[in-house]
């Protein structure tokens, strides 16, 4: 993988952190009025903490300033996946739709991850 001259946009993780960001955003804005500055916003702002920080990370000088931010990243994707299943709890989606974010958040963990891995490797 080849990140010198690439842009953090043309980052297959940061592509579907994207996606996933933006569906994020339309699914959120159908939850009750109430929930705007509370659930709504917090889903908002963590599904788009995991592109930031992925951005930010690739736009870092050394492996280990990438390697944190991407870690920052892992950690805003899990806490999108607690705001949907709170959403789930709260029946503001169903379990359709909270098992189709859910494998959208597996794929970006499992690219995360294997970005996390070759910034790991780019270390030694």
């Amino acid at each position: 993988m080849e990140i010198k001259n690439q842009s953090f946009t043309e980052l297959e993780v940061w592509k579907k952190a994207r996606v996933l960001k933006n569906e994020l955003k339309e699914l959120a804005g159908k939850f009750p009025v109430e929930e705007k500055y509370k659930l709504t916003d917090q889903l908002i702002r963590s599904s788009r903490s995991i592109c930031a920080n992925i951005a930010e990370g690739h736009g870092r000088f050394t492996y280990k300033d990438q390697l944190h931010f991407c870690i920052q990243a892992r950690g805003s994707l899990s806490e999108t996946h607690n705001h949907l299943i709170d959403a789930l709890d709260c029946s503001y989606i169903s379990e359709v739709q909270f098992s189709y974010f859910k494998n959208m958040i597996d794929e970006v963990g499992r690219l995360l991850n294997g970005y996390i891995t070759f910034l790991r490797n780019s270390l030694k």
